[in-house]
Order: structure tokens, then C-alpha cells, then sequence
């Protein structure tokens, strides 16, 4: 297998290793990214350096992910006179899994139902669920507390390979084929919305660790995948192999899902619910869940915990037509910005980025570029 995919989260210093230098410390380097700007890549290398500089930085952002050791939750349960049908917990694959996670939810809660339907939530899945809810000929109502962009959706690198959303010593047989189907038809259906409109582009990506593991079930998410040496990659790092997948420029596909749920003659209400007893008075008689880490709170669920994320977003570079992940941390390019990330933060509540963290993340992408194997011209 090419990407591991930690069945444990991570700790943040990991993914930041040896990056311990601060913003200001880094005018000391500043000349060398000027060189490196400024050189033209030799024919025999294909691939551009990320210009990695505080100076750069457009934004940073902070996410709290839904993160559940015995993974995400599909069930359904009788409220009342309603169905509740729940749908949150995906951790860090929640773009990933959405479409699929959506479709078991609705297949699970919409056989035999009559009438309009509620969704709880706007972000990644309360928009897919809706969506799958109005292509089976159903009106929808979506009932949040926040809208994108203040979802933590719109926190997300938007790569489509599933990571840390479980504990493997935590799971059942049966969720991990609930698990697999789920990636199946989100592989599929991420496929076929390739484009600018949703913001949604295959990449190649460069990851260091083991090779492909033809034995792995998951590798078909990693197609044409293999094992490079050091004459076929411009990286400073061993073991590095590469294959392709896509990438969801967030923002850009919760919009436009946002103008497709409208467009269907949806609803979207801001509204908050503080108890059970609350969605009780809902109109709709059937009702999804996909309140994310609030559902925690709301339904009771010890299990759920916030795994905060941290990202820091440098201006578009459109050369770099590549994604990274490795010891530095991860590199996903796109339209919006370059996304660099690295923290996987266990039982942090604050989703505010710090300044510390940041500052380790551009520090280690910073030293990854700079060491780039290409002969200037």
C-alpha cells in the first residue's frame, strides 16, 4: 500500500518533524527562495518547486474533525413519530466518504417513506444526502446551524483517499463492509463530476512510504501506482512512491452543491438544535443526521472527538500540477491556494489556528522545496 491509512490518529509532531523554526526565523532563507523563484526548471525536470515563504501565507484555518475510534456512524433509530437516520463521524475521509456514507443513509431511510424530508446540516454530508434525497423525487429541507463557508467542510485539504477515521481494533466486520461500499460509490461518483464547475481534478501524487501492496483492497483508490528511485522524482526523501487521485477544491464544491440543492427547489433554515425533543417538532417525518462532531452533544455520543487539523494556505502557484504527503506534512494544490497541512490533533476544541503550528508547517514544506534534486538552467 502506497498511503498507510492510520487506524490511530497521529501525533502532530510527527507530521511536523524537524520543522522547529518560527516565522521570523526565516528571513535568514529568504535569498535562497529568491533564487529558487527565480530558476528555470532543467528539461529533465518535470515537476515545480512550491515557492514556500511566510510572506506567501494568504490565510490559515483550523478544523475540528469528527473523529470516532469505532468509526463512522449509519443507523437509523424512531424519534417520536419520526425516523432518525444518522449520519457523522468520518474523521479526516469526510469528503472522501461522502457521497457513499449519503447513499447508505438514504437507502437505509428512504424505502417506504412518503412526504417532504429533513436533513440536519450543511455541511459535506447534510449537502450530499440532500442531494441523493431530491434525485430519489423527494422535496428537502436543510436545517443548520452554519453555512458554508462556516462549516467545518470548508476546512479540508480535498484529497479523495480515506484517512484517519478509525481505530482498526475498534471496528466490526460489518462496518468495514459498510466502510468499503461507502468508498465505492463515492470513488465512482466523484469521478463522473470531474471539472471545473465542482472543483474537482485528478492529480498525481508523490507520498513517502512503502510501495503499492497489491494485497491491499484499497489500492484500486490508488491507481497507477508504484515505486519510483531517485532518478525518477526531484524529492529530498527516500522510499518515495506515487499514483493518481483526485482532489476537491472545497469551498468551490460546497458551493455549488449549495446552488444544486436550491436549484432542485430545496430549502436550506438556519436554525440550532439543542435536544432531541427539539427536532421532534419538525414537520417532516423523516429526518437525517449529518450534524457532524455536534452530534456528539445532541444524541449522546461518548465516542465522538474533535481531531483539530490546522492548514496554512499560500498563494496559487498553477505550475504545480502535483500533490505531496510525507514527513513534512502534505501539499495539495489548487485553485484557492496551495494547502499545506500537517496536524492531526487529538481532543483539541479550539478551532483557531496557532501561530506555532503554522509556522511548522510552512517551516518543513519550506526545507522539503528548497531541497529539490533539479539542476537549474
Amino acid at each position: 500500500m502506497i498511503r498507510r491509512l492510520p487506524t490511530e490518529p497521529i501525533d502532530r509532531r510527527r507530521l511536523i518533524v524537524g520543522a522547529g523554526a518560527t516565522l521570523g526565523g526565516f528571513a535568514l532563507q529568504s535569498c535562497a527562495t529568491t533564487r529558487l523563484a527565480s530558476r528555470a526548471l532543467d528539461p529533465g525536470c518535470t515537476l515545480h518547486p512550491v515557492y514556500v515563504a511566510p510572506d506567501r501565507v494568504i490565510r490559515a484555518v483550523a478544523g475540528l474533525r469528527p473523529y470516532r475510534e469505532a468509526g463512522f456512524v449509519v443507523r437509523a433509530e424512531a424519534l417520536g413519530g419520526k425516523r432518525l437516520v444518522h449520519n457523522y463521524g468520518h474523521g479526516g475521509a469526510g469528503i472522501t466518504l461522502s457521497w457513499g456514507s449519503s447513499m447508505l443513509a438514504t437507502r437505509l431511510g428512504l424505502p417506504g417513506h412518503q412526504g417532504a424530508v429533513a436533513v440536519m446540516g450543511a455541511g459535506v454530508m447534510g449537502l450530499t444526502t440532500a442531494r441523493l434525497v431530491q434525485e430519489a423525487g423527494f422535496s428537502v429541507t436543510i436545517y443548520t446551524k452554519a453555512l458554508p463557508p462556516d462549516t467545518t467542510s470548508n476546512i479540508a485539504g480535498g484529497q479523495i483517499s480515506p484517512f484517519g477515521h478509525y481505530r482498526d481494533s475498534m471496528v466490526t466486520p460489518e462496518w468495514r463492509a459498510q466502510f468499503a461500499a461507502a468508498m465505492d460509490y463515492s470513488w465512482r461518483r466523484f469521478q463522473i463530476m470531474v471539472g471545473e464547475d465542482y472543483g474537482i481534478r485528478w492529480l498525481t501524487t508523490y507520498t513517502e512510504g512503502d510501495g503499492p501492496d497489491p494485497s491491499d483492497p484499497f489500492q484500486r483508490y490508488h491507481p497507477a501506482a508504484r515505486r519510483l528511485d531517485s532518478a525518477e522524482h526531484p524529492f529530498p526523501v527516500d522510499n518515495l512512491s506515487r499514483f493518481d487521485t483526485m482532489y476537491v477544491e472545497t469551498g468551490r464544491f460546497l458551493r455549488q452543491l449549495t446552488r444544486d440543492v436550491h436549484l432542485a427547489g430545496g430549502a436550506i433554515r438556519v436554525r440550532e438544535f439543542a435536544t432531541p425533543a427539539d427536532i421532534a417538532t419538525l414537520p417532516e417525518t423523516l429526518v437525517f443526521n449529518g450534524t457532524g462532531l455536534g452530534a456528539g452533544a445532541l444524541f449522546g455520543d461518548a465516542g465522538i472527538r474533535p481531531i483539530r487539523g490546522q492548514l496554512a494556505i499560500l498563494l496559487p502557484q498553477p505550475e504545480v500540477d502535483y500533490a505531496f504527503t510525507g514527513e513534512a506534512g502534505y501539499m495539495f494544490p489548487r485553485a484557492d491556494g496551495v494547502v499545506l497541512g500537517g496536524t492531526f490533533e487529538r481532543d483539541e476544541w479550539d478551532a483557531t489556528p496557532q501561530p506555532e503550528d503554522i509556522s511548522r508547517i510552512v517551516a518543513s514544506h519550506r526545507r522539503l522545496f528548497q531541497g529539490f534534486r533539479c539542476t537549474p538552467t
